[in-house]
């Protein structure tokens, strides 16, 4: 079975001009078939106050009404994701920059009303690998952006973190899947204060006793949530680790390595 490589970079990545540049040579750099899934970093935010529009986050999620909806599909979608196409294609990478809508890849449908209204956020429901498979055969590199779409036809913002996850997953039908999360950190850390303090194997017994104790804690949890869903659904390999240390957590254990 061919093998593919999905890597998801954090948006403060992106907000680090320096910081992406590395990371996306990196990712050129590497081998085989892969798919990259970014964030959005700091400038939906940056944009949305020069026009007016009112930022709303909630446990580091933002609340996306119709208007921060307009707001994150220009600068995710748009801006970002183009950007970030343009540079891989410096880096003879041909990259094909997506949304969740473009060729019907990633079907959501907004989510419910609990205790908070997210506004046109988007819960995965369906995503259609072959389409994505598609594009790999054609040797092209997807670069999604976290936008999604509903049956309906209307646009939904998407947690990163969760759309890498699904897709990981249900490309397990054509490859041997695995999942790199990169962020600002060296991985799970032991101690937020200490960025040596990285735990280098984690199990969902290891990561239930950190949760209780509170070591592990805030956005990290969604995080590992959906890491761990991925692994328990079929992706071989799921690695958390610093942007810097994407080549060294493949072939040198950096990071924080999942485990069943």
């Amino acid at each position: 079975m061919p093998t593919l490589t999905v890597i998801k970079i954090g948006g403060n990545v992106i907000d680090d001009s320096a910081a992406l540049k590395r990371f996306l040579t990196a990712f050129a750099d590497l081998p085989g078939s892969k798919l990259l899934v970014h964030g959005g970093g700091k400038i939906a935010t940056q944009v949305a106050d020069k026009l007016g529009i009112q930022t709303t986050m909630v446990d580091g999620r933002r609340i996306t009404d119709q208007p921060m909806l307009d707001v994150v599909t220009m600068v995710y979608g748009g801006l970002v994701n183009k950007q970030i196409v343009a540079k891989l294609q410096s880096l003879e990478v041909n990259a094909i920059g997506m949304t969740g809508a473009d060729a019907g890849t990633v079907i959501a449908k907004k989510r419910p009303v609990k205790n908070i209204d997210y506004g046109m956020v988007g819960d995965i429901e369906e995503v259609n690998s072959g389409q994505i498979q598609f594009f790999l055969h054609q040797d092209l590199t997807p670069v999604f952006a976290p936008i999604t779409y509903t049956k309906s036809g209307d646009l939904l913002n998407t947690n990163a973190d969760t759309m890498a996850s699904a897709i990981a997953v249900d490309m397990c039908r054509h490859n041997e899947v695995t999942l790199i999360y990169c962020f600002e950190k060296k991985g799970v850390l032991k101690d937020p204060t200490d960025d040596n303090s990285v735990i280098s194997e984690l199990t969902p017994a290891l990561y239930a006793e950190y949760k209780t104790a509170g070591t592990i804690n805030k956005g990290m949890i969604p995080k590992l949530d959906n890491a761990f869903n991925a692994l328990q659904n079929g992706v071989s390999t799921v690695i958390i680790c610093h942007a810097d240390e994407l080549t060294e957590a493949i072939s040198q254990g950096a990071g924080t390595t999942l485990k069943k």
